[in-house]
């Protein structure tokens, strides 16, 4: 099955011997291509699993998930923005950035907890490129 094949892969990619660089050079797309053949059903054995992945495997995803069209990929990434951790936050959200159309668009305004943090992000962050990326979501999300 195509999401035991995305499970090694990102896996293998988030051990302590794992480069980053072989990550973002070769991983990205080969995890992209894996998730273009999932089916309904390995959406939803994502959907059920990806709460218990380590915050790495959780980080790796979210980096892959970018089809604005795709619901599957866009709840995921909604419910993986209840974590406290600031970097897969910013990494769901800066992923969020292509997700224009309106049904998107509404599923993230009608979450107004993720909206709350962006703003409280945006107000403690030092990091310009982060802050960058906030100011582009919120103006995304508000066209």
């Amino acid at each position: 099955m195509v999401y035991e094949e995305l499970d090694k892969l990102i896996t293998e990619m988030s051990g302590e011997n794992a480069s980053d660089d072989y990550w973002y050079d070769v991983g990205v797309t080969d995890a992209m291509n894996l998730l273009e053949k999932f089916s309904e059903t390995n959406w939803e054995l994502l959907g059920e699993n990806i709460i218990d992945k380590s915050l790495e495997w959780q980080r790796k995803l979210a980096y892959c998930l970018d089809n604005e069209c795709n619901m599957y990929e866009l709840n995921i990434l909604i419910s993986l923005l209840s974590t406290t951790d600031d970097e897969l936050f910013e990494i769901c959200i800066d992923t969020l950035r292509s997700f224009t159309n309106q049904e998107s668009k509404k599923m993230i305004l009608d979450n107004p907890l993720i909206l709350q943090r962006v703003n409280n992000l945006l107000l403690h962050t030092s990091s310009l490129p982060v802050k960058k990326m906030l100011q582009d979501f919120l103006s995304k999300i508000h066209s």
